[in-house]
């Protein structure tokens, strides 16, 4: 019996058969087909657009076993670049300490000459303190030893307590501070409410802590004589144009003004103006005799501050939009009682705690400075040149009824910006 015969395949579709059957790579070399290669997953890709140089199809044979291993490779390198930068140890920089290990030993050596410094302001001669001091002051005073023992870099085993040297250095504040700090341990403190205000006027700042319970207002606060005035930087102006309003001095800042400092600042009318628009204000002020102004202050719901033009501010730097100065803060930058006051060397070390304390685009309100004398005004206007504020508002003019020789000065100035 014959076979029947196959079915005639057409010449394109036997072209097709047969690249199926024998890959290019085989037919290439010609040989068989590999069966090895197909099992292993391998792709044929055929790009029919393109011919060969001999006019066969360009195809071409991929295996994803080198992809495999270089992804591997990839994935492990980034874990392991990971793993190192997440448990090395980094390299912490502070700019106080230096980058040597000689600016450390002179900061060092500068810490224990101040402790040393404040050691020796501690005592009246001979390394020990005055005979007949309360004991109350004598605990306050006694240096403290430091928990963990010998300090290494700075070579300090106890911690002097923290009160003005000057306080211990003259007679007549030692003797007040005695008074300050004579009373019975962990009863009602006395009522000495004038001794903080004149030990802070003789540069006794800041004052020893005491261990006694604080006693409640003394009296009603008088309604009157306290200095308030309502009407001044709202209404119009007064004092031949040397007064600026608020509203006007507000619209002068390059962005918002939230919190200022005014300093002397009284009755804090000025804080109670600028409440009225938002924006708070710690004053800084000193009772005087028979006025608790800083009770007066708080009474008005505003931050009284008991602290003298002389002290340092206690506030980090750049920390307000906005400082107000007027004629007692200015002429008060010193000391009264130990004759600093006034001086261009205290004035001028008032300037530059102001400076530290506004921020960059801050604005300095100087508000009615009353000049004594020309060389007075042109020393201040000589200092405030120094810093490179931007003059915004800038009025001098004569006292009205006064003297030819005294002058006010108003300005408003705005702190540059500093690299």
């Amino acid at each position: 019996m014959s076979k029947p015969a196959a079915p005639e395949i057409p010449p394109r579709r036997a072209g097709l058969a047969k690249a199926a059957a024998f890959p290019p790579s085989s037919r290439a070399l010609g040989g068989a087909p590999e069966p090895a290669a197909r099992a292993m997953g391998s792709v044929s890709l055929k790009l029919p657009a393109s011919r060969r140089r001999h006019g066969g199809p360009l195809s071409c044979l991929c295996s994803p076993a080198p992809l495999n291993l270089l992804m591997l490779l990839s994935l492990l390198c980034t874990n392991l670049l990971a793993f190192f930068a997440f448990f090395a140890a980094p390299t912490r920089h502070d700019p106080a300490a230096g980058t040597t290990p000689s600016s450390s030993a002179n900061l060092s050596a500068h810490v224990a000459a101040i402790a040393l410094e404040i050691g020796d302001g501690a005592s009246s001669s001979g390394g020990r303190l005055p005979d007949g001091l309360p004991p109350e002051l004598l605990l306050f005073l006694t240096p403290h030893a430091l928990p963990l023992g010998r300090d290494a870099r700075t070579g300090l085993t106890h911690m002097p307590a923290s009160v003005a040297a000057s306080c211990l250095r003259s007679p007549s504040a030692l003797a007040l501070l005695s008074a300050f700090m004579s009373y019975a341990p962990h009863s009602a403190c006395p009522r000495n409410a004038t001794l903080p205000r004149r030990l802070v006027s003789k540069g006794c700042e800041p004052l020893p802590r005491r261990r006694c319970l604080s006693r409640g207002p003394r009296a009603p606060l008088p309604a009157s004589g306290m200095g308030l005035d309502h009407r001044r930087w709202a209404g119009p102006a007064r004092g031949g144009g040397h007064e600026f309003l608020v509203d006007d001095v507000l619209r002068l800042g390059a962005s918002k003004i939230r919190i200022g400092l005014d300093v002397a600042g009284g009755a804090a009318n000025f804080a109670a103006r600028m409440r009225e628009r938002g924006v708070t204000v710690v004053t800084s002020v000193l009772d005087g005799p028979g006025k608790p102004m800083n009770e007066f202050v708080a009474s008005r719901g505003l931050f009284p501050l008991l602290l003298s033009p002389a002290h340092r501010f206690p506030f980090y730097d750049g920390v307000f939009d906005l400082v107000h100065v007027g004629t007692a803060a200015l002429d008060e930058a010193g000391a009264p009682a130990m004759g600093q006051a006034a001086t261009p060397e205290a004035l001028e070390f008032f300037m530059f705690d102001v400076d530290r304390v506004l921020r960059a685009g801050g604005l300095l309100w100087i508000d009615s400075y009353l000049c004594q004398s020309e060389e007075r005004r042109r020393v201040v206007a000589k200092l405030i040149e120094r810093f490179g504020y931007k003059k915004l508002k800038w009025v001098a003019g004569e006292k009205a009824g006064g003297a030819a020789t005294s002058t006010y000065l108003s300005a408003v100035l705005r702190k540059p910006a500093r690299s």
